[in-house]
């Protein structure tokens, strides 16, 4: 379950990042990527009705949807500064962000990261194991689990966020202590893109 949530964010974030870089420029006919609707039913392989069942009825005693749906909020208010710094200032910015995420919710449909699930649990799972997956998230530990999956999740990404951040700017200082030139040069980037 964590697999296909995670898949769905770096997917997202990647989209985001190509965009980003280029500076959200246009879309354009010669630069607009084909939709991923025939690569996504390509590669999902017939998987046998009875085990594909199986493995919905685990996606849903898990709370795959509502999993998906809560990282795909965490995301999009991580996203959301990330696409505010990095489009140039202006009257027009928060109304640009606020109508692509209208137009992404309009789009992201949660049931089709399960449809998604399906042939990578197939893949990787037997239909023995998913069947012991359902035994286990029927019972009332793992029905305690799927309850608090989800807080877990956020409290995790939290910390780890912090973390992250705090090794960032540890990292940083250390290289800047490490190398002065660079440091100098950094500076004076920043003096020169400072209007006079």
């Amino acid at each position: 379950m964590k697999t296909y949530v995670t898949a769905f964010g770096l997917l997202f974030l990647g989209w985001f990042t190509t965009h980003a870089e280029n500076g959200f420029r246009q879309p354009t006919a010669g630069n607009l990527a084909p939709t991923t609707q025939a690569s996504a039913s390509s590669s999902q392989a017939k998987v046998d009705p009875a085990k594909e069942a199986d493995i919905r009825r685990l996606l849903e005693l898990t709370g795959a949807k509502a999993l998906a749906v809560q990282t795909m909020t965490s995301m999009e208010d991580g996203i959301k500064p990330l696409m505010s710094n990095s489009l140039p200032p202006g009257d027009y910015r928060d109304k640009l962000i606020d109508l692509f995420f209208d137009k992404f919710h309009s789009k992201a449909d949660a049931q089709h990261l399960v449809d998604i699930a399906v042939p990578v649990y197939d893949k990787y799972l037997t239909g023995e194991e998913v069947k012991g997956l359902i035994k286990f998230y029927e019972t009332p530990l793992g029905q305690k689990a799927t309850g608090v999956m989800p807080k877990m999740v956020s409290e995790i990404q939290g910390e780890s966020r912090a973390w992250g951040e705090k090794l960032g700017r540890e990292s940083m200082m250390e290289v800047l202590a490490e190398h002065p030139e660079i440091e100098k040069a950094l500076e004076d980037a920043q003096k020169a893109s400072q209007p006079q």
